[in-house]
Parts: C-alpha cells; structure tokens; sequence
C-alpha cells in the first residue's frame, strides 16, 4: 500500500505546503511519518518555524492522538559519502574527497546518479524496520521536483542504465524502482485552477503513467471562494446597471448609483474567472484520478493553517489506504 508518498508539482502551485499538510494529516492517531526534501531549499524547516534542517532526522511537529512528524533535508553529497563508506569502507578518504570537489564533481555531471541516492535514502526509510520488525516510520513523505522532471527524477532506472550497468549504483536503482512501481508508493500532483498548471499537471500525469509509476491524487491547491452566487453572477455578466442600482437603494446603500460601475466590473471579473475555473475543473476530471481541493490560505501559512490544511486532506481521504502494520514489503 501506499506508504511511500510523493508529492511534485509546478512551480508556484505550493507543493511543499501540501507535502507538510500531507505528512501532518498522516501522522495521526500515534503513527509516525517522515517528511523529506530533496531540493536543499529549507521550505519545510520554514513552514513549521523550524532551524533549517542537518543532515539528520528529527522531529518537528506533533499531530492529533499524538502522532510524530520528522523530517529530513537528504543531501546528495552526504549521501554519496555514506555509499562511498558502506560499499568501498573509504573512511577519511572519502572526506578528502569531499574537500577536492570531486563529491559535488560526480553529482553535478551525473544528475542520475544523483538522483538515485536521492530517492535511495528516501526509499531506506520506507523499508526501514526495527527490532521487532515494524516500519520505524509508517509513511514517508517526499517534497519533490516540480512536475516538469518528476518523472525523470523518479525513473532511475533508466537515468543510470548508460552510468552504471552493474555495482553498488545499479543494484541501488534497482532497489528503489522497486519500491516506486510497487503498490507502496503514489506520486500526488498539486495544481491551481489555472490553464497551465493544469495543462502541466496533464502533462505530468502521462509521464508517469508512460513510466508506470503509480500516480495517486491531483491536489488543487489555493481555491478561492465564490463570493456571489450564480444569479448575480449572470446579472454581472449582463450588465444590468439599473437593476443593480435598485438593489442598492433598497438596500440602504447611499451613493449607489455611483457604485454600480465598479462593482459590475468587479462582478464580471470575479465571473470570468469562476468560468475559466470550471473550464480547468473539466479537464482535471478528465483525467481519471481522485482530485482534492484545499482553501487559499489568506493570511498566509503558518503553523496552525498547516494543520487546517491536514484536516481537509484527512476529509477527502488524500493518503488514505495505506499499510501502517508492519510485515513484509510488496
């Protein structure tokens, strides 16, 4: 089941708001989740009003019945040297690696092989047991990539067929595309009600599904609320000043005949755009998958809107069906 859960996005679409709202609304009823990152931006560190995040796991937030959220910021050039340690025991020769350049060398012109110990680590945590067996975390969280190279910084695989064909790096690949194209992992793509984010998030979506890896709920994020309903809104559209005027008047409101012009521009503007939005709510529908909305949060995002944020994906079941029991991997 899905205990591995990535969350990608377009830029701007606020996909790191949703992955810490998601790794929140997981961490319920005493089950334990891991939030990582892998872009080295801080954005989770930031959201919950944390010190930037080490190299290291460490909780930063309790959810509803108790449950842990940790997080970690994985860094490619850590990673490559705990590789370096496990498989050729290179000990302080690694570290003087590390002080020539030739770590961020060898992740900077092989952006495959970075990409493998990236969701390498993250898919370690996934299939990480203690003593008695259980999965020390129940899900894994990732904030990945913006959509435009989810898919390629997914597919392993085949990032690293033409690197390395055989060793350490390929049996990793291998490892972790089994946990990405098992029933353990889906990918979430969060979206605005905008012509190209959405067009993007279509185009994301088979990607992925080309890929086969398995894609899970399309999150619209920042929804903004109607605030007229459909007659006055079709009375905008019209133009209906005298109309418009009357109501005012009846109303008690002084000076209206003044008031009618802006406020039909007003109006027309706010219709144009709950069309456009229905325009974009047809073509996610199109798509076939499960689709989440959340609220704009209009006095930015904190802590506290974080966990309201949790709670609307926890009502719309994003994340839901996942194994958290323990046993063996898929």
């Amino acid at each position: 089941m899905s205990r591995f859960q990535v969350v990608s996005g377009k830029g701007g679409t606020g996909k790191t708001t949703v992955a810490a709202a998601l790794a929140l609304a997981l961490a319920t009823e005493g089950r334990r989740t891991l939030l990582v990152e892998v872009e080295g931006r801080q954005g989770i560190a930031q959201l919950f009003g944390a010190d930037a995040l080490p190299y290291e796991e460490r909780r930063i937030a309790v959810a509803p019945g108790g449950g842990e959220v940790h997080a970690l910021a994985i860094d490619a050039e850590q990673v490559l040297l705990d590789y370096l340690q496990m498989f050729y025991k290179l000990g302080g020769a690694g570290r003087a690696l590390k002080k020539l350049g030739a770590i961020d060398f060898a992740t900077t012109i092989a952006p495959g092989v970075r990409d493998v110990l990236l969701t390498g680590k993250a898919c370690e945590a996934v299939r990480r047991k203690d003593k008695q067996g259980r999965y020390v975390y129940d899900h894994v969280i990732m904030d990945a990539p913006p959509t435009g190279r989810i898919t390629r910084f997914l597919n392993v695989n085949d990032e690293v067929a033409g690197l390395a064909r055989i060793g350490p790096i390929h049996n990793q690949a291998q490892a972790v595309m089994r946990v990405l194209k098992s029933p353990q992992t889906a990918v979430h793509l969060v979206t605005l009600l905008e012509e190209m984010p959405v067009q993007e998030t279509a185009d994301g979506i088979a990607e992925l599904r080309a890929a086969d890896l398995p894609v899970g709920h399309v999150i619209v994020n920042m929804v903004r609320p109607h605030v007229v309903d459909e007659e006055t809104l079709r009375t905008a559209a019209t133009g209906r000043r005298k109309e418009i005027a009357k109501t005012l008047t009846r109303a008690g409101v002084t000076g209206s005949a003044a008031l009618v012009r802006p406020l039909i521009e007003q109006a027309a503007e706010h219709a144009q755009r709950v069309g456009l939005e229905r325009e974009q709510r047809a073509v996610l529908a199109g798509l076939g998958l499960p689709t989440a909305e959340l609220p704009l949060a209009g006095d930015g995002v904190d802590l506290a809107a974080l966990h309201d944020l949790a709670t609307e994906l926890r009502k719309q079941g994003v994340g839901e069906g996942a194994d958290a029991s323990g046993g063996t991997d898929s």
